[in-house]
């Protein structure tokens, strides 16, 4: 089994987390209209996607309904079919503008489980390449992202409005 590091990820994971708030990060960036500011590449009626600003590799993006919920029985059936709908066409996108080998999708209910957002269940689109994983994030403590997040978010946007 091989295992994939990510220690850059640690300065997010020991950083001072905000006070639980009423509204989380999600559903601030659901009733923002700055899209491009916060990485939003797609809008459905139920969800949307959003490029991760803390990313395991370059085009993780999580996909995120507009119902702030903590895990799948929060929604209904149709929310929940949104949300696998809009996480294809991710998907599908992202092997347009990226090319990937292969994917790792996945949703961490709980805070045992991972998730960052505990409150409000994402899907996480996380893009793989054969050889993916290099030294610089094992020595250097740098994760190298061969793309700016607002350069790719447009790239996106553009193959998930064809």
């Amino acid at each position: 089994m091989e295992t994939l590091y990510a220690p850059w990820r640690i300065e997010y994971i020991l950083a001072p987390k905000m006070a639980v708030a009423e509204h989380s990060i999600f559903t601030q960036i659901a009733r923002s209209n700055d899209d491009e500011a916060n990485y939003v590449i797609a809008r459905d009626r139920t969800c949307y996607a959003v490029l991760n600003t803390y990313p395991y590799t370059g085009g993780h993006l999580l996909v995120v309904p507009y119902k702030q919920t903590p895990g799948l029985d929060g929604l209904t059936d149709e929310e929940l079919a949104d949300l696998w709908k809009l996480a294809r066409r991710c998907l599908n996108a992202l092997v347009l503008v990226m090319k990937p080998d292969g994917f790792n999708i996945g949703i961490n209910l709980g805070k045992a489980a991972g998730a960052g957002v505990a409150g409000h269940l994402h899907i996480h689109v996380v893009p793989r390449w054969t050889g993916d994983t290099n030294f610089m994030p094992v020595i250097a403590h740098t994760s190298v992202l061969p793309e700016a997040l607002t350069d790719l978010a447009a790239k996106l946007r553009a193959a998930l409005a064809q």
